[in-house]
């Protein structure tokens, strides 16, 4: 008997029944126009409490930078809503006019240390290939399946646990994506795309030393690092907890379907009030992925307008933190495990042997 026969494992619900392309088409449809004014809204209750508070850093520099430290944490809050207006621009959503979008994707992109039109080439491979196990390793986070982890040689195993060590994971790996991985091209990237990332480096070389001659270098880069590690880590967060929960959904080649791995493979992650407003109704993934077209600010509405979303099961703010201990996409089990189910699992088929 192997791994997979064990009768005592737990068996995937019956699946819900999907949406047509055309019903859910048509139920998006009116959600996909940008509104001129509300994006600029956002952009004023965006970028306006993020200048005021760096200005409230600088005189509290004056006094202590122990003062200005808490506020760091809030301006690394407003990046996340920040980093939104740029995800937004890189799928054209935010504005009618793709011309406003690049302009301001790109400086939104030198605010979060990310090149535009790189990011966005990346992004839009991770929304083509979401879920699917056969197209990993773009965009993505790092997932095995459990049969390719015991398969697996030893270093390749040991690598891979120190990947999903949480500290690893939501820490230094989002220093090393902002501050480092975003610095170089891609290999497959076009021109373009190589272009944007020099020309943010070269916007991030001038941002700091106008900033530093202000603030003084030191100082500055201390409080930059707080704000880039809040938002880095708890857009890393978002981003896992987006596509890494139990029920996920992950399917191979012609298996594949769209519509499941937006509804299925996607999360609603439900925040309170204050952390949705800063994560810019990213929560509502599900929405997002069925229809990028649809900017942030029309989510929600979107969400709560079709009977189709309302079969999505929420995922909260408590119940979110356990996903930080699944590891492992079980195929026959259609769920992710942690490292401790797959051995508690593998016992219990030879004991049964």
């Amino acid at each position: 008997m192997t791994l997979h026969d064990d009768p005592r494992a737990p068996r995937p619900a019956t699946a819900r029944i999907l949406p047509s392309p055309a019903d859910w088409k048509s139920a998006v449809a009116k959600f996909q126009t940008p509104s001129a004014w509300r994006a600029t809204w956002q952009i004023l209750n965006t970028l306006v409490p993020y200048a005021l508070t760096w200005y409230l850093m600088y005189l509290s520099l004056q006094v202590s930078i122990w003062l200005a430290l808490p506020l760091a944490v809030i301006a690394g809050g407003l990046l996340i809503r920040i980093f939104i207006i740029f995800h937004d621009c890189g799928h054209d959503s935010f504005f009618r006019s793709r011309l406003a979008n690049n302009i301001t994707g790109f400086c939104a992109g030198v605010l979060v240390m990310t090149p535009y039109f790189h990011w966005r080439w990346e992004h839009a491979l991770h929304h083509a290939t979401s879920g699917d196990l056969s197209r990993r390793g773009i965009g993505d986070i790092w997932t095995m399946t459990v049969q390719e982890y015991l398969e697996a040689s030893r270093g390749k195993r040991f690598a891979y646990r120190l990947a999903r060590n949480p500290f690893l994971l939501f820490v230094v790996a989002p220093v090393y994506l902002f501050v480092f991985r975003e610095r170089i091209p891609v290999r497959g990237a076009g021109a373009r795309e190589k272009r944007s990332v020099w020309w943010v480096n070269l916007a991030l070389v001038g941002m700091v030393v106008v900033m530093g001659l202000v603030f003084g270098f030191v100082p500055y880069l201390i409080l930059m690092a707080t704000a880039i590690g809040v938002a880095g880590m708890s857009g890393v967060w978002l981003f896992y907890v987006q596509h890494q929960f139990e029920e996920v959904y992950w399917e191979r080649g012609e298996k594949w379907d769209y519509t499941a791995a937006a509804l299925q493979g996607s999360s609603f992650y439900k925040l309170p009030a204050v952390l949705q407003w800063l994560s810019g109704n990213i929560g509502y993934h599900h929405v997002h992925h069925l229809s990028p077209r649809i900017p942030n600010y029309h989510l929600e509405r979107c969400h709560e307008s079709a009977e189709m979303f309302r079969g999505v099961k929420p995922l909260g703010l408590f119940r979110s933190l356990r996903s930080a201990r699944l590891h492992l996409w079980d195929e026959s089990r259609r769920r992710l495990v942690s490292f401790g189910d797959m051995h508690r699992s593998r016992r219990a088929a030879e004991a049964l042997r």
